[in-house]
């Protein structure tokens, strides 16, 4: 009795540390959509300059949001025909159709007055500096920084000050 009580423990707490290592560590494996075999969650941009956010993927159900905001980053967290849901960086969102979305990829400067490096380096000159909000178009990403451009600017911005990007994504 006090074996089959010490395995049972043994078991559960092997359970409870996979389970936490599982939620504490990055997603290794991507789900693919079912609708277009591509991964889940991803980034996406609001092709739009503004775009209805529904309860359900259908015309039928209620708009919940108003995204107003042209190349706003959001995040594909799931698919049904022609819908997508997204969220943006706070959470917030709910079905947009997909003609409203554009794989052309943005991002949200999260800091304000985050620096605009020549390089990928913090010892590198700073060309100017992003308010918190700004929304730039993504180009090329190391594993720690990204090269953004918003209204002819051009700089290197390191990815924890950025959203719409993964910490683990590198681009070319």
């Amino acid at each position: 009795m006090v074996h089959r009580k010490r395995t049972t423990a043994l078991m559960r707490l092997t359970i409870a540390v996979l389970l936490s290592l599982a939620l504490a560590s990055p997603i290794l494996a991507t789900e693919r959509g079912k609708v277009t075999n591509l991964p889940i969650p991803r980034f996406v941009s609001l092709k739009a300059k503004e775009g209805n956010v529904r309860r359900g993927p259908s015309l039928s159900h209620r708009i919940d949001w108003v995204f107003r905001r042209h190349n706003m980053p959001l995040e594909v967290i799931a698919e049904y025909g022609h819908w997508r849901r997204v969220q943006d960086r706070d959470g917030q969102g709910g079905w947009m159709h997909y003609s409203l979305l554009s794989g052309v990829r943005h991002v949200i400067v999260e800091d304000d007055l985050t620096p605009l490096h020549t390089k990928p380096s913090t010892e590198s000159t700073i060309k100017a500096y992003a308010e918190a909000g700004v929304v730039a178009r993504l180009g090329t990403c190391a594993p720690a920084w990204c090269k953004i451009s918003a209204n002819g600017i051009r700089g290197w911005v390191s990815k924890d000050q950025i959203w719409g990007v993964r910490p683990d994504e590198l681009r070319e």
